[in-house]
């Protein structure tokens, strides 16, 4: 069984930085993200970790953990928006009540979507990734991006229709504002190792995998008894992406994955557009793609909106999916049963 959060209209939004802050001289982002949320009809409380930054970490994992704590069980803050990823969020996971974890959705992506695997892994409840909060502060927002209220606003068992972005941005151009956060200008096409039209279905588990295989073997990645516990033997569709690591050191990833027994009564894996596709002596990310399909005998759909090349659709960790490409498009169907 996986338990649904719900966002309702006028929620309050509480924003804590568990892995990096926010240095002073880029604290406007945060401003300008906040008076636009509040703009959407929504309450925003920032946390001290938000406004500090010393050297990679927002604060120490004790004082990280203790306000991501105090705001998962002040029933005042109804979602919790991190601003941004970072490197060490890994540190404060110890520090983590699992045990009073509420029904409020979590929302963030690469090292925050660490925080998002294991409390779902853990706890059964579904986490959202998508967007950062600091990436809202546009003047508008495009159509995939601004889809993250709809998911989370979805009830339970509802459903809810995601499609594949027209374009996306390919690099970051901070010196060309923009009134959409993103430039983007590179036109979007879903692909396939078996380069023909794939369904897949499943409950999503995922994330950056620069982060996530960190928790393989240890309590917060225990896969299997997730399976056990909340899905009864359905069938997972992994939603993967990778922000810096070689295609040797991905394909390394990956096979790590497979002997931990992660990919076990796996159905399909989608993986997200990569910003870190260099070949390495010849060896390419479609290589390492077609040997994991081989190896695993599963449907691999690759460079969908996911990752460090935006936009994002939002992927529920715990829902039911039915993900569907085509002739370079695709959706993204999750039920929240």
């Amino acid at each position: 069984m996986i338990r649904y959060p719900f966002l309702k209209e006028g929620a309050t939004i509480g924003v804590t930085a568990p892995s990096s802050g926010v240095p002073e001289d880029l604290h406007k982002l945060v401003e300008d993200a906040c008076h636009r949320v509040k703009s959407m009809g929504y309450h925003v409380l920032c946390g001290n970790t938000v406004w500090t930054q010393n050297k990679v970490r927002s604060s120490s994992a004790r004082f990280r953990a203790d306000e991501f704590n105090t705001m998962m069980q002040d029933e005042t803050i109804h979602l919790i928006f991190p601003p941004w990823g970072g490197e060490l969020l890994i540190e404060m996971l110890e520090y983590i009540d699992f045990d009073n974890i509420q029904n409020k959705w979590i929302v963030g992506y690469s090292d925050i979507s660490l925080l998002l695997l294991a409390i779902t892994l853990k706890t059964g409840m579904a986490t959202a990734h998508g967007t950062n909060f600091v990436d809202l502060r546009g003047d508008y927002s495009d159509e995939t991006t601004l889809m993250w209220r709809s998911v989370l606003s979805t009830k339970k068992g509802g459903s809810i229709l995601q499609h594949s972005s027209k374009n996306y941005q390919k690099e970051w151009q901070y010196d060309k504002p923009s009134p959409y956060v993103f430039h983007l200008n590179e036109p979007t096409h879903w692909n396939t190792v078996s380069n023909q039209s794939v369904k897949i279905q499943g409950r999503l588990l995922g994330g950056c995998m620069d982060s996530i295989r960190h928790i393989i073997g240890t309590p917060y990645g225990d896969v299997a008894a997730f399976r056990k516990n909340h899905l009864y033997n359905e069938p997972v569709i992994w939603f993967l992406e990778n922000c810096e690591m070689l295609t040797t050191e991905l394909r390394r990833t990956l096979v790590q994955m497979k002997l931990a027994g992660w990919f076990d009564q796996c159905s399909g894996i989608v993986f997200g557009r990569n910003p870190a596709s260099t070949s390495v002596n010849g060896y390419t990310v479609e290589e390492v793609y077609d040997e994991l399909a081989e190896e695993l005998r599963i449907p691999i759909i690759y460079d969908i909106d996911c990752g460090h090349l935006p936009p994002q659709i939002t992927f529920i960790n715990g829902a039911y999916a039915e993900i569907e490409t085509s002739d370079g498009k695709g959706t993204v169907l999750q039920h929240f049963r």
